[in-house]
């Protein structure tokens, strides 16, 4: 028998599977997204880590659970869950090793599951969390029941991890998500695909930045000339920074915020400026870098310096070839159940940002169709669910044995 008709074999059998659970899948998610799990409330987030580290148990992977410290403002989160479970096929034999990625986190408040409970119109679902990311998560562990039905296990070791924190950018998670990442072969993002079915290969990177201006105070009225305005400089700076957009492809520069001043008859002697940098490449980061540098050592106005300080960076999820040959293999299983696939480039920053900043390559949108993510009208397309979940465990499946061709 050759590879491509066992291939589909195991394809149409894993189908067959998701099929048979689309109800529990359903039911299963009502349950998840009846449960208010806003970033802030770590309640909420550990009553949804208990449900899925009662599941991973069940599947027979061992599971670590991970409480953390107050972020630096103060604020707890929930738990994060690390479950791991060995196959039969060691590294040293071409075995992988696999981490799935999703988050528990929603951006609503309290009160929203029951003021918007989880319903189905049609083909479609409706709920805080359904798409975003309560769907992505459930179809990960899902697709790791039916691979564990069929005793399909050839591969190093399958590593699921579930976050408290992505909504808020993972503030206190990021330490452990760049450690589980150590030693993992291949990431597989568990946000639910685009609305028009892509997966997503590709996710920009972020780099806040502080400028702090410093001008001299002197009486507008009687000696002005003895002030160096750091709010003039802070508007010479705004503009310039604001002209670096498209200089170079996929880049944006954004100076948000700016403040100055405290008297309208003083010469004002500081400004600050915060500036988000977003590139779909690390070396357009450090492009972007150079050139906001360069601009604070001219602001323009005699007597006033800029400091420049970098105060977070989360690097961008390329596109490389190793993502792509993830993709590849993706896509030819799709086609095999009807399915074409494309692959999206995405401003937005997830946890397989953090994954990818560590140097594994990662295809992200994994999870079931939907859409209208922070909003009340997100939604789940139901019909997507077996399908997306039978190409999830035939990735995990060949990906597990070094297979990306």
């Amino acid at each position: 028998m050759t590879a491509p008709t066992r291939r589909q074999e195991r394809l149409d059998d894993l189908l067959d599977l998701a099929r048979a659970r689309r109800g529990s899948y359903l039911r299963d998610l009502e349950e998840l997204v009846s449960v208010d799990s806003g970033s802030y409330d770590a309640a909420g987030v550990n009553r949804v880590a208990d449900w899925i580290q009662r599941r991973l148990e069940r599947l027979g992977f061992a599971v670590e659970r991970v409480r953390f410290p107050p972020t630096p403002d103060g604020h707890r989160t929930g738990d994060a869950l690390v479950g791991r479970r060995r196959g039969r096929l060691p590294e040293s034999a071409g075995g992988r090793r696999i981490l799935l990625a999703g988050h528990m986190d929603t951006v609503f408040e309290n009160g929203t599951a029951a003021a918007r409970p989880f319903r189905i119109d049609g083909s479609t679902a409706y709920g805080p969390g359904v798409s975003d990311d309560k769907g992505g998560l459930l179809a990960g562990l899902t697709a790791l029941e039916i691979l564990g039905e069929l005793g399909i296990d050839a591969y190093d070791e399958l590593v699921l991890l579930a976050t408290p924190d992505e909504e808020i950018g993972s503030p206190a998670s990021r330490p452990l998500i760049e450690e589980t990442a150590g030693g993992v072969h291949f990431g597989l993002g568990l946000e639910c695909a685009r609305e028009n079915g892509d997966l997503v290969i590709a996710r920009k990177g972020v780099a806040d930045f502080r400028l702090t201006v410093t001008g001299r105070a002197a009486h507008a009225g009687i000696e002005p000339e003895r002030g160096a305005n750091a709010a003039l400089a802070a508007a010479h700076l705004t503009v310039a920074l604001q002209a670096l957009n498209g200089h170079w492809d996929d880049v944006t520069v954004n100076v948000g915020v700016v403040r100055a001043g405290t008297r309208a008859n003083i010469v004002c002697p500081q400004a600050d400026l915060r500036i988000e940098v977003r590139a779909a490449t690390r070396a357009d980061i450090q492009r972007v870098d150079r050139a906001i540098r360069e601009a604070a050592d001219q602001p323009g106005v005699p007597g006033v310096t800029v400091e420049v300080e970098q105060l977070d960076l989360c690097l961008p999820m390329e596109d490389t070839s190793a993502s792509r040959r993830m993709f590849d293999h993706a896509r030819n299983a799709a086609r095999a159940a009807g399915i074409e696939l494309g692959a999206a480039a995405t401003g937005g920053v997830g946890d397989a940002n953090l994954v990818a900043g560590t140097g594994v390559p990662v295809l992200d949108g994994l999870g079931p169709v939907g859409g209208a993510d922070h909003t009340p009208q997100e939604w789940l397309d139901v019909t997507s669910v077996p399908q997306r979940i039978a190409l999830l465990a035939d990735l995990i499946a060949s990906l597990g044995k070094g297979d990306t061709t």
